[in-house]
């Protein structure tokens, strides 16, 4: 890992949109997936791969929206090979569809879907939902897709997973006595946080296992977007969003500003062939104290979400569950 001095920087920053990042790049013959890209950030994602001339699949839940947005995207970018297939990560059963389906190489993998609830719900293998689909999910589909991703690797040189994460990983560690809340009072924000500084940790441990495959993953922020993840916020959460809104812990981004990281992590030279990294505003982040206020340091990443440890724990923990796990 880099010292602070020898942080990995880029020509980019909060200003950039993803569109920016991709300027000049030349994508074809690049096979890529983007979950969750029939909304926001997600779409704007897919969009500028798609500009770059890559070969995007939407892997979406909703197959009408995901129609609609590769209609636009075609239209927008006169890219053609844009692709939907379903994908529900609450469902193992989807994801073992989609991985067991995807043939020839794979190249670049954005874990962008995410979701954010107001109270708790469990999936039928008794799950947290938050960490089932922002984490376990995300894990199963790129477990499943990890000979693809080599294959990519082989074809192009390297592959690359981007793990989208969030300032919410400062609220909270992987709570491994309790990764479900069985046992402590649910709190919706808390959940969610651990579940931001899991897609962190899943970056630091693939990076680890996969490196010598080619296959080189990154965790981004992409900062704050107003998109459908907001919508079954509950007045506490809302709250808490406008203070950290007034206090500068972020300014909302529109959705190509606030994919451009992902794009960075993605298609960016100086992250070639190096991961394990946690990028805010085009470039690799400071690390902070586990302690540090969120107020002060939001545009830092705390220990806890790039330590080796938790990380190794956390993928033998994830491994355990999805293998056990009903739908497969």
């Amino acid at each position: 890992m880099p010292t602070p001095q020898q942080l990995i920087t880029t020509r980019f920053d909060a200003g950039s949109t993803a569109d920016d990042v991709v300027a000049g790049v030349d994508l074809t013959g690049v096979r890529a997936v983007v979950t969750g890209a029939s909304s926001g950030i997600g779409v704007e994602t897919a969009r500028s791969l798609a500009r770059a001339g890559a070969e995007v699949t939407l892997a979406v839940r909703d197959p009408g929206a995901g129609a609609r947005t590769a209609r636009d995207i075609t239209a927008s970018t006169g890219n053609h090979t844009v692709r939907v297939r379903t994908l529900d990560l609450l469902d193992r059963s989807y994801i073992a569809g989609f991985t067991d389906r995807w043939t020839g190489p794979l190249h670049i993998l954005i874990n962008n879907a995410g979701i954010i609830v107001s109270g708790l719900s469990r999936t039928p293998d008794g799950w947290e939902q938050q960490f089932a689909t922002n984490h376990l999910g995300h894990f199963a589909l790129s477990l499943g897709l990890q000979e693809a991703l080599a294959a990519g690797a082989r074809e192009r040189g390297e592959a690359r997973i981007v793990a989208v994460s969030s300032t919410a990983h400062m609220r909270s560690p992987v709570v491994f006595d309790d990764i479900h809340f069985e046992r402590r009072a649910y709190d919706p924000q808390a959940a969610y946080s651990q579940s931001k500084t899991a897609n962190s940790l899943f970056a630091v441990e693939a990076t680890r296992r996969w490196s010598a495959d080619g296959i080189i993953t990154n965790a981004v922020n992409p900062g704050g977007v107003a998109t459908r993840l907001q919508r079954d916020f509950t007045q506490e959460q809302k709250d808490y969003l406008a203070e950290a809104e007034a206090s500068g812990v972020f300014t909302y981004k529109t959705p190509q500003h606030g994919a451009a990281t992902t794009l960075v992590a993605a298609v960016a030279p100086e992250f070639a062939h190096t991961g394990g990294h946690y990028l805010d505003d085009g470039r690799e982040a400071h690390t902070v104290p586990d302690d540090a206020d969120l107020f002060g340091n939001s545009h830092g990443v705390k220990e806890w979400a790039l330590d080796p440890e938790a990380a190794r724990k956390l993928w033998e923990v994830s491994l355990r569950l999805v293998s056990a796990g009903s739908g497969r």
